[in-house]
């Protein structure tokens, strides 16, 4: 199947299903963190659209732990970078829909939870197919930072179709289980 095919299918599915009330198991996600041993505890998180993965209640656990959180802030040629931001500031609509946070403070996150249209079992990810997360992801390589894919346990295909662009993740976090 093309990644388009496989877009299509899954975020159909999703509207259908109604799936908000799903959330990755919190417990796992948190365990995980505290083996990696986490030093420099930033979180990058992303704000919520078209039925993905609620990360609310994530970013106010984690802050409670001592993370410092960020948002992401797209720019030009669909490039985007991670702007400190806390629970109680105010977004700003971009051009997208999409809410993100102003521009004051530009963070590289230690962590990063991702949203994701599809995955498999090879943790290959399938977004929505702009290159936001690859591109940036690309370019912070060097900094090793955990890369955390969240989705609901049926958006799992057989298998993603991948290009030298696309950016596998370290661990993709269900309400079933931990892929890994």
């Amino acid at each position: 199947m093309q990644k388009n095919q496989i877009r299509k299918k899954i975020i159909k599915y999703k509207k259908i299903k109604n799936l908000k009330n799903l959330q990755p198991n919190l417990n796992i996600l948190f365990q995980l963190l505290k083996k990696k041993k986490i030093k420099k505890k930033v979180l990058g998180s992303y704000f919520p659209v078209n039925f993905e993965i609620d990360t609310f209640q994530i970013m106010q656990k984690l802050k409670e732990k001592g993370f410092i959180l960020s948002l992401p802030i797209i720019k030009k040629k669909n490039y985007m970078d991670f702007y400190k931001w806390d629970l109680n500031e105010p977004l700003y609509i971009n051009k997208y829909g999409i809410p993100e946070p102003k521009k004051k403070h530009k963070l590289i996150p230690s962590v990063i939870l991702i949203p994701l249209v599809a995955f498999d079992k090879n943790l290959n990810r399938l977004g929505y197919g702009g290159g936001f997360y690859d591109r940036f992801l690309s370019k912070i390589e060097k900094f090793k930072i955990l890369k955390i894919g969240l989705a609901f346990s049926s958006q799992k295909v057989k298998s993603i179709p991948i290009n030298k662009f696309d950016k596998k993740m370290d661990y993709i976090l269900t309400e079933k289980k931990l892929y890994k």
